[in-house]
């Protein structure tokens, strides 16, 4: 009797097991067809993780529950609950103090570039990353060079000459003259 109890317990755990092997198989394929976008950057992660005292690789997501929980789900599983009114209050000072990385500058100076080139119909040539600088043109012809200095955007008509500075990507490319595109 004790074998027939200890051979259906083996088969439960090797079900269970194969579940669990087909379970991630799906997660996989489903990945491979439609790669889900992680609503969090790496910013995001950096509070997270400063706020919780954890590494911000470790960090998978989070989520709002009730309007009153947040949850913090981990990479290598496990979650864990905060109160949402102290976490966005923690978030906001951490926000405060937490340096800008070098990636993170480039790629919010990289959408700003993108919103004004919108704007004005313009696209640009590759990006220098280390001095962010491009050079801009509209319908094959160029235009002008822009870059972010020290938070401060210049554009110039040339490649030599005085910079234009200005407080937006979108006031500096005006400075050249270019004007907005209009909709039909």
């Amino acid at each position: 009797m004790p074998y027939t109890t200890h051979t259906q317990q083996a088969s439960v755990n090797e079900q269970a097991l194969a579940q669990a092997e087909l379970y991630t198989h799906l997660e996989t394929q489903a990945e491979a067809v439609a790669p889900t976008q992680d609503p969090l950057t790496s910013r995001d992660r950096r509070i997270i993780g400063e706020i919780i005292e954890v590494e911000p690789e470790s960090v998978r997501t989070i989520w709002i529950e009730g309007g009153i929980t947040v949850w913090v789900q981990f990479v290598e599983g496990g979650r864990l609950p905060f109160d949402r009114n102290w976490f966005a209050t923690r978030v906001a000072e951490v926000k405060a103090t937490l340096p800008e990385t070098p990636l993170e500058r480039n790629e919010r100076l990289s959408d700003e570039l993108e919103k004004a080139c919108t704007v004005f119909g313009l696209y640009h040539g590759e990006v220098d990353w280390l001095s962010f600088s491009t050079k801009l043109y509209q319908d094959g012809r160029f235009v002008g060079f822009v870059g972010c200095n020290q938070e401060v955007w210049y554009a110039r008509p040339r490649q030599y000459g005085l910079n234009r500075v200005a407080a937006s990507a979108e006031q500096v490319i005006a400075s050249l003259g270019v004007r907005a595109t209009v909709a039909a």
